[in-house]
């Protein structure tokens, strides 16, 4: 069965966008019909607008505005070099491009669905990198 959930789409076109080099709409259109959904281009180039996806270095991502809001999180306890975040289902990608283009202190990141992996770069610590969060993504909350 298709599922054609607007939410549903904009999901497997972030996934999409993560796992593959996308070069032109007409290849992510080919992804796209390859997991089940049939879209117009029109429909696609209305969708990319819409979750701030430009084509940069020639290939498509999400590229987060300064002006759009940083997705909720809540922090996770963890190792003393892992910072572990939490956020709504399909937001994980979102929040990692936002944390890897501001953050200092991080060495690398890992971003599922719904949550963040953030590794503290040997020069920095947690307490460090963990300000820098809430300084950039403002303040977590309690639970997500």
């Amino acid at each position: 069965m298709i599922e054609t959930g607007k939410r549903a789409i904009d999901q497997v076109i972030l996934r999409l966008l993560a796992e593959h080099a996308v070069p032109d709409q007409a290849t992510l259109l080919e992804l796209l019909a390859s997991d089940g959904f049939a879209l117009t281009q029109g429909t696609l180039s209305r969708r990319l607008a819409r979750l701030s996806i430009r084509k940069r270095g020639g290939r498509y991502q999400r590229v987060p505005s300064a002006t759009q809001p940083a997705p909720p999180y809540a922090c996770v306890p963890s190792s003393p070099h892992l910072l572990v975040l939490q956020t709504h289902h399909g937001l994980g990608h979102a929040l990692a491009l936002r944390v890897d283009r501001t953050l200092k202190g991080v060495a690398g990141t890992v971003a599922g669905e719904d949550a963040l992996f953030v590794a503290i770069h040997m020069d920095s610590s947690l307490e460090e990198v963990r300000k820098e969060v809430e300084q950039v993504l403002g303040p977590p909350r309690a639970r997500i």
